[in-house]
Parts: C-alpha cells; structure tokens; sequence
C-alpha cells in the first residue's frame, strides 16, 4: 500500500507534464500557422508583381496573371534595360546608399560611444536633448526654408546629410556599448589608451553584429527613399530609382484621365512591374550576406536602457 500511494504523485505529475507539452505543441502549431499567414501576405503580392512583369501584354490585358506568368515575355525588362535614365538613377542611388549608410554610421557611432560612457559630463542632458528630436518635427516648410538656406537644394548631399543619424539606431547602437564590460575599457586605459584607441580597438570589433544591422537599416532606408528628392531635387540627373518608379506611376495616373487611359495603364502594367522588380531586387539581394546579425544585432542591443 505505501508504495501505491508513494506512485500517486508520480503519475500525477506525469499526466500534468503530458498535458502541458500537448498544450505547448497546440500554442507552437497556431503560432506557426499564424506565422505562414503572414509570409503568405508579404509573399504573395510579390510574387503577383514578378509573375506580371515577366508576362505578354494580352495576358495581362486579359487578367489572367495572378502568381505565375503567362506567356512569358521578357519585353518589359528590355525596355527597362535600355532606359537610359533608369540605368543612370540605379547608378546613382547605388552610390547614395553606400555615402548615405557610411556617412550615418560613422555619425551613429560618434554619438552612441560617448553617450555610453558613465564618466561623460552631461550625459543625461545631451540624451534628453537628442531624444527630443525624435518625437518633434519642425515640419515641412521650415526644413524647406532650412535647407534653402544652407544651398543645398537640387544637391546631392540633401539626400545625405538631413538624414544622417537616426535617434532610434543611436539608442540601439548605445545600448549595445552600454552592454561590453567596463573591465575592458578600464584596462586598456590603464595601458594608456586613448578614447580613439578604445572605440576602434574594442568597441567597434566586438560590436559588428549590431553594426551590420544598423548598416543595413540605414541602407535600405536610403535605397527606399524618395521624399526628399520630390521636394528638394528638381534635375533629373540627380533623381534616384524609387522617385523614378514614383514618376512611372504618376504618369500612369494622368494616363487615366485620357480616352484610352485604362487601356494604356493595363498595356504598360508589365513595363511598371518590371521597373518595381528592377528597383527591389538589388537591395533583397544583400538581406542574406548579413540575416544572420539580425536577431543578435537587434537583442542584445535591447537588454539595456
């Protein structure tokens, strides 16, 4: 009877362990559905994209593409290809991106290392100042007349310097500084290094993870944008690819308003897919070389405030 009863709370615990895995194996199978769901509506408008720019007209005009091409024809591209203009805005906004994300991350990190020093005066006056500017915006017209005023429309370097550091990234990149043990920075002072040393020698090199990360917010931030340039760029040598789609969709638009404007906009579908193709594969290309910075990039950036 005594070993009866000592059994009891055995099996109990068992039946509680088999029913809590049976309850996180039903959590981990809707979390996965769910998870699907969401790759299938990030993935499917995409691939409705590629499928019409690689499809003839008629199939297009018909509507009888939907996730595969129909009647394949690679006439798009080949306008595309021999644009001129978009060969030329894809030149430029390639090297953009690289001035863009190298110049921001150098700001980025002049500004998180010694925000992360608990020895630096003012600290927390300089973080509350900085972060301030992350949640107002002098607006629209002032910039303008800002930017006016330091010449730098129709400039190259307004698509560079307004955004060369983002609070959010330098809170990110600071966190991540704030997390590399002290020992370290104390030793190397002792042997004499200096602030510089100190930056370049430890903190830069333990912390590629999150400078990768950060590199390609920075990148694909700049690669996508086109605000700037609608509202400080007026020459065209100087318009990067997503302005140039920007224009290829605004033309389409006014095409509408013609007798033949639905059947212009569905003849030239195929050409506007292909240039959204065209302008979206460069930046995709570069997102598996560093995926793997991403979560310890990110995480461990956020375990401290």
């Amino acid at each position: 009877m005594e070993r009866q009863i000592m059994r009891l709370p055995e099996r109990k615990r068992g039946s509680r362990g088999a029913n809590k895995s049976k309850s996180n194996q039903v959590t981990n199978i809707i979390f996965l559905f769910l998870v699907f769901l969401l790759v299938l509506l990030c993935l499917l408008p995409m691939l409705n994209v590629a499928a019409t720019s690689l499809s003839s007209e008629l199939a297009i005009i018909n509507r009888q593409v939907y996730f595969w091409p129909v009647q394949i024809d690679l006439e798009a591209y080949k306008n595309v290809f021999n644009d001129a203009s978009m060969m030329h805005s894809l030149r430029l906004t390639a090297i953009l991106t690289v001035v863009s994300a190298t110049f921001s991350m150098l700001m980025t990190i002049l500004c998180a290392y010694p925000l992360s020093q608990k020895t630096f005066v003012g600290r927390g006056l300089f973080n509350t100042i900085i972060i301030i500017t992350m949640y107002f915006n002098p607006g629209m017209i002032p910039n303008y007349l800002h930017i006016k005023r330091l010449g730098l429309l129709d400039n190259f370097w307004v698509m560079v310097l307004p955004v060369g550091i983002s609070v959010f990234n330098m809170i990110i990149l600071k966190s991540f500084f704030q997390s590399i043990p002290q020992s370290l920075r104390e030793s190397a002072e002792i042997d004499g290094a200096s602030h510089w040393t100190i930056l370049t020698r430890i903190y830069i090199p333990l912390s590629k993870p999150a400078l990768a990360t950060l590199t390609l917010f920075y990148a694909v931030g700049r690669w996508n944008g086109f605000e700037d340039a609608r509202l400080y760029i007026s020459s065209r040598n100087l318009y990067p690819i997503q302005f140039k789609l920007y224009q290829i969709i605004n033309n389409l638009a006014a095409a509408e308003s013609s007798m033949e404007g639905v059947a212009v906009k569905i003849a030239k579908e195929g050409m506007k897919t292909a240039s959204i193709m065209f302008a979206t594969i460069p930046i995709l290309l570069v997102y598996p070389w560093l995926q793997k910075y991403f979560v310890t990039g990110v995480t461990v950036g956020s375990n401290k405030g």
